[in-house]
């Protein structure tokens, strides 16, 4: 009773109520300026979540941002407020204008209150790109590097933003969707297995090519010493001298395929005749192995040549401009006149049996499935600003926060991954309404899914987990939180009793998969 005396007074007591007239009957609507709400009642889960392992707190501690003079905001409001819109699935900084009046998400933060968009734009401009790198690239590793014990796969992708002003470098390069449009290049190292980001490169536009990656994945590979992948994944873009040269100097297994150059080609036409083609599996794919050395290649390396029978359907149904071009192989007369058939050639040193290359081949959608959620449901190339160092350190925060929430999930349904799209109604999104009394809050939520029960079932799974790590921290108080807690996260997906995992314990779950190189020919 106190708390709605308290509102009628904040109101007014003049304050009318509006008359509304709607299809369900007349309401009445009074407007509650004072009282503190929030869309995303069930932030409070995640603050948890990230309170207990300490990882916000040493993130913010670590930023180099220094604010000079006596009307700035304190740098945990200023990363704070990103975090709450990487969040909500902003990609503008003028987004950030719906959360000034979240109260309840800034305490459930430990900030004073959120900032407005300029704030965080000018806040992020005095971190330069040394300052920036060396803060956030050992919080993306530090985000990951303990769940790496186990054998995993490192995806290699570059990915198009392009670019509508004036920002550096704008600069016209390879743009498949808007051709002529000036864009930015995020290079970007993934763990397959778990979807979780390694590292962002932002970089200008014509700078697409791996060249300009080679770098970074050669630095990512020494730090990750002692934790390396069993393999890295790369598509034709990679499949070239200097990254290959990079991943044997380091003994590196890699599988990344191949261009559609002369040479390459000739290879499948002298192939293609051959009666000795591998037993086609469960989805027509057949696998040949042999040995090739294109003229900028230093030496002669493994490939494995993978072809499936092109439907009829498919055959006869026309191509349009963004489909894959359907080259003849001529001088093939075992073939039929009317067969098609699609192929992949893959440059590979890892010692993985034959058969299993056409899976492995298969399974390369799901690591396209993580980056295109990245892209569209977490705005990895959004915050665009003038400068680039701005829009590198925005990227690799999005990836910061993408992570975190990742492993929040996993916790929350250790079974299988959840997208953004089916995460964030599922445990962020519920109205929210907070009362302070006597130093405490309570907060009451309501639900706006419909699936309530499954709701309280994930959160009682990610407070378990919680109790786990705090029960071992008392225990030992030097205990590292958020490794205890992604130990016990890794448990719940893959249970400590199974056996060592192997090469062939790989292959046959399906974990390994292979870039596709989809060239068709059609024989004659």
């Amino acid at each position: 009773m106190g708390e709605q005396t308290n509102r009628e007074i904040a109101a007014g007591p003049d304050a009318e109520p509006m008359i509304v007239d709607t299809m369900g009957g007349r309401m009445h609507v009074h407007w509650d300026e004072a009282a503190h709400a929030t869309p995303n009642g069930q932030l409070v889960f995640f603050a948890e979540f990230l309170a207990t392992a300490g990882v916000f707190d040493a993130w913010v501690d670590a930023c180099p941002l220094v604010h000079r003079g006596g009307n700035t905001s304190d740098k945990r409001d200023v990363l704070g407020t990103l975090v709450l819109a990487v969040l909500a699935g902003h990609r503008r900084y003028s987004h950030v204008t719906a959360l000034r009046g979240d109260a309840v998400a800034a305490q459930a933060l430990g900030m004073k209150r959120t900032v407005s968009e300029d704030t965080v734009r000018r806040s992020l401009l005095q971190i330069d790109a040394v300052a920036s790198e060396a803060w956030m690239r050992p919080a993306l590793m530090n985000s990951v590097r303990d769940a790496l014990a186990t054998p995993w796969i490192m995806d290699i992708d570059a990915s198009i933003k392009p670019l509508y002003g004036r920002q550096e470098g704008a600069e016209l390069g390879y743009n498949p969707h808007k051709r002529g449009r000036p864009s930015h290049v995020l290079h970007t190292f993934w763990v397959s297995t778990l979807r979780l980001v390694l590292d962002v490169q932002v970089s200008p536009g014509n700078q697409h090519t791996s060249l300009h990656a080679r770098e970074g994945l050669g630095r990512l590979l020494d730090e990750l010493d002692g934790c390396r992948p069993v393999l890295v994944r790369g598509d034709c873009g990679y499949g070239n001298q200097g990254v290959l040269a990079v991943l044997e100097q380091r003994a590196q297994p890699y599988l990344l395929r191949l261009r559609q150059t002369k040479n390459a080609k000739r290879l499948v036409t002298r192939l293609a005749g051959r009666s000795d083609w591998g037993q086609a599996d469960a989805q027509g794919c057949q696998a040949i192995e042999s040995e090739l050395r294109l003229d900028a290649w230093s030496r002669t390396r493994r490939v494995v040549v993978v072809r499936r029978r092109i439907r009829d359907d498919v055959v006869n149904a026309p191509r349009k401009d963004q489909q894959q071009l359907r080259l003849p192989i001529a001088d093939v007369a075992v073939l039929d006149a009317h067969q098609m058939w699609e192929y992949t050639i893959l440059v590979t040193n890892a010692p993985y049996p034959l058969d299993s290359i056409a899976q492995l081949y298969r399974d390369r959608g799901d690591c396209e499935n993580g980056f295109d959620e990245l892209k569209n449901q977490w705005g990895l190339g959004g915050f665009t600003t003038q400068d680039i160092t701005r829009c590198q350190t925005t990227a690799r925060i999005g990836a910061l926060v993408y992570n975190w929430w990742s492993w929040y999930c996993r916790a929350a349904h250790p079974q299988g991954r959840l997208e953004a799209v089916t995460s964030r109604p599922l445990l962020l999104a519920a109205v929210g309404t907070s009362a302070s009394h006597a130093g405490g809050t309570r907060l009451y939520l309501t639900p706006l899914h419909a699936m309530t029960q499954t709701i309280r079932a994930l959160v009682g799974n990610i407070r378990k987990a919680l109790q786990h790590v705090r029960q071992l921290a008392e225990q030992s108080p030097k205990l590292d939180r958020w490794r205890a807690l992604l130990r016990y996260i890794c448990a719940q997906i893959v249970p400590s009793k199974l056996p060592r995992i192997t090469h062939d314990l790989l292959v046959a779950s399906g974990v390994i998969a292979v870039f596709r190189l989809k060239t068709v020919y059609r024989a004659e």
